[in-house]
């Protein structure tokens, strides 16, 4: 699903289910201790796929920890990102002289939790249609998926949250969206960005969305 919506720079590796025998570093046996059996399971899985698609670019398996914020922290040169919903994990990572910052999110294909919409969208959001390309997909859940993915991409370039209301999704066709920014964006390559752009697909129950921003 991943690489049909990566450009070539970006290495990806998903899977479905869960993954027997991913051996953890110590490090990051001591990030989960304590958590569920649930949440082992999902930050073993993520981190086996991480480091698959790290050796593509010639890296050697290492601890992927989870940084202060919660995010893990990429070796020197390497740009990515992780998700994981039930049933489905993935990781994408690229070099940082090609790309930037990156960010992918996948969400069960299903419509969200009553009210989690109007936290989620902007007014002219809720007021678009979704075109007919769309049947099947729960467009919902595509949104909010393309808001997760803008801001695994943004907060890399910034260290600042970003909240739902300040990104305004619009999609286009091909699998496609723009994230135009209501706030000031990061500066990459000397230029202020205005937004961000990303691409979608769905498939096997999932919806998986991705946002790379070129070096």
């Amino acid at each position: 699903m991943l690489r049909a919506i990566l450009p070539a720079a970006v290495r990806a590796q998903e899977r479905f289910g869960d993954r027997a025998g991913v051996v953890l570093f110590p490090e990051e046996v001591e990030a989960v201790a304590g958590c569920t059996a649930a949440r082992r399971a999902d930050f073993a899985g993520v981190r086996a796929c991480a480091r698959e698609a790290l050796a593509e670019l010639g890296m050697a398996p290492a601890p992927l920890v989870p940084g202060a914020d919660g995010a893990p922290v990429w070796p020197a040169g390497i740009v990515g990102s992780m998700t994981h919903c039930p049933h489905y994990r993935a990781a994408a990572v690229a070099p940082s002289r090609a790309v930037a910052s990156l960010g992918i999110d996948a969400e069960p294909n299903a419509p969200l939790p009553a009210g989690v919409l109007d936290l989620v969208a902007c007014a002219g959001e809720r007021a678009a249609k979704a075109p007919g390309a769309w049947r099947g997909v729960a467009a919902d859940r595509l949104l909010f998926s393309a808001k997760e993915a803008v801001y695994k991409a943004w907060y890399p370039l910034t260290g600042r949250w970003l909240g739902f209301e300040e990104v305004l999704v619009e999609f286009r066709p091909g699998g496609r969206f723009r994230a135009g920014l209501l706030v000031a964006g990061p500066v990459v390559a000397g230029v202020e960005l205005t937004g961000f752009a990303g691409r979608w697909t769905a498939a096997h129950g999932v919806v998986a969305t991705s946002v790379v921003v070129p070096a």
